[in-house]
């Protein structure tokens, strides 16, 4: 026979967890793919219309310098989002991706962590994790590889003199097309719906949705009228422009590699206007999808208690160096949008302290109020977006492509290192954001390299990066 007064106190018991779960604030991350951070047109850096981000920036609080450490494989996607999931920095971070459905299901995934919490979790979209999304998340739907199919159509164009083949809106080279809807929307579909279950549990359960865009990756597709909103006269070429980049083979960036074979090489100004046209067009048609999610959102009445974060895995080239991918250490390339919304944060609010990207972990963990796990080496940074500090949590930032580039950044000054070059490039990113005048062969730049190569080779070491840097660089570029 059940005891009474154990079952009155067995349901008070769950109703009370229920409550306590129905004040932890919801968390909507809305994720994007090889998107610069140069690419919201509300920061004024580039002509292009990004209404539904401007309006987020505006309601919110944006990192102008948040970063990805870059990556051991020429897929960064996979190193940024594995790094995302597991909280861990680079080099653990692919340890850890060996082994992703050991740390999954030993509850070390990120979306573990907020079922742990009480949280209800939901994912579409772009995954590209080694662990089964399946598995990370209550509700999945649409869940996508690392990119959409390209047709050879798609690569080494436009040539010069010569008709296009591709077309961004012609539905038979398949890519965002496949299937009959392009898949930006398809999210956008996916996560509205999630947003009406979230509804029906919110008073019991609050939710953690991931929603990943592949847009803006390649195949750079989107309906006709956004194309449209860009003619070719619109589209300035990027002022630190090349033909190519001089040392692409020793870093890792060759024309073979895939992501710098879809424009001709050496480049042509054309090519890369037609190239950035289309990174707007697919960028401008995302912006509409975040625009739905977030009209959904507020209709919902459950906004006043969701925290919004928006970001991408990591920049891209598209012209920036001679340069098409992602596969390098430049700014355009590991920097990317970050911007927080939510109770208390303040609105229109711009930081300039360096992040980086997969901080959004942290963030939410400790929104969620659980003690941020031993292997999670990411910080949170509320605190910065309430104006509690101004201190970055880090006090220099690394970045890493395979056993190729390794670069340190340190108030505003960057040293990058090509050990198979072997070249040292130095940049002072605050007076030249472009990265167009290497200070290293100045008097200078060669006292900064003194001062942070050092602590390039210790960072090297807190990382965990078994990389040997040569002990000199006797090649410093005179360009």
């Amino acid at each position: 026979m059940i005891n009474l007064n154990n079952l009155i106190l067995w349901i008070v018991t769950i109703s009370f967890l229920s409550n306590l779960n129905a004040k932890k604030p919801n968390i909507l991350f809305i994720f994007a793919d090889d998107q610069c951070y140069e690419t919201i047109g509300g920061l004024g850096l580039t002509d292009i219309e990004t209404p539904h981000l401007d309006r987020l920036m505006n309601s919110g609080t944006s990192f102008t310098r948040a970063y990805n450490m870059g990556s051991w494989s020429g897929a960064v996607c996979l190193a940024s989002r594995a790094m995302l999931n597991t909280g861990r920095f680079i080099w653990r971070a692919q340890k850890a991706s060996n082994q992703a459905e050991i740390e999954r299901a030993d509850g070390r995934f990120w979306s573990e962590n907020m079922k742990s919490a009480g949280y209800k979790t939901y994912m579409t979209g772009k995954w590209h994790v080694q662990a089964s999304a399946e598995k990370c998340f209550d509700i999945t739907r649409n869940v996508r590889g690392g990119m959409p199919n390209q047709t050879p159509e798609g690569y080494n164009r436009p040539l010069p003199g010569k008709p296009d083949q591709w077309s961004p809106y012609d539905r038979k080279f398949d890519g965002f097309w496949k299937g009959g809807k392009h898949w930006s929307e398809i999210v956008a579909d996916d996560a509205i719906d999630y947003l009406s279950e979230a509804k029906k549990h919110a008073n019991k359960n609050p939710f953690f949705a991931y929603i990943a865009f592949n847009a803006p990756h390649d195949p750079r597709q989107a309906p006709k009228e956004f194309i449209d909103k860009y003619p070719l006269n619109r589209i300035k070429v990027p002022s630190n422009f090349l033909p190519m980049y001089p040392y692409k083979d020793k870093i890792g960036c060759p024309h073979g590699l895939r992501d710098e074979k879809l424009a001709p090489m050496p480049r042509t100004k054309h090519a890369i206007q037609v190239n950035r046209q289309e990174y707007y067009a697919i960028i401008t048609h995302m912006d509409l999808q975040i625009g739905r999610i977030l009209d959904s959102l507020e209709k919902s009445g459950m906004a006043d208690n969701t925290y919004i974060f928006y970001s991408a895995d990591h920049g891209l080239g598209v012209g920036h160096h001679g340069l098409l991918g992602k596969q390098n250490l430049y700014e355009h390339s590991t920097r990317v949008p970050f911007i927080i919304q939510g109770p208390a944060i303040p609105k229109g609010k711009r930081i300039e302290s360096p992040i980086y990207l997969q901080d959004v972990m942290a963030t939410s963990l400790a929104l969620a109020g659980i003690e941020k796990p031993k292997h999670v080496e990411f910080n949170d940074i509320l605190p910065l977006a309430l104006g509690k500090t101004k201190k970055s949590p880090y006090k220099e930032i690394y970045g890493a492509y395979l056993n190729v580039q390794r670069s340190i950044t340190k108030n505003n000054i960057k040293l990058l290192a090509y050990p198979n070059v072997p070249l040292l490039r130095v940049y002072d990113i605050a007076k030249d954001p472009e990265e167009k005048k290497d200070l290293a062969p100045t008097q200078k730049g060669k006292t900064l390299i003194k001062k942070l190569f050092p602590q390039l080779v210790k960072l090297q070491k807190k990382m965990g990066d078994s990389l040997d840097l040569p002990k000199s660089f006797p090649l410093i570029a005179s360009q």
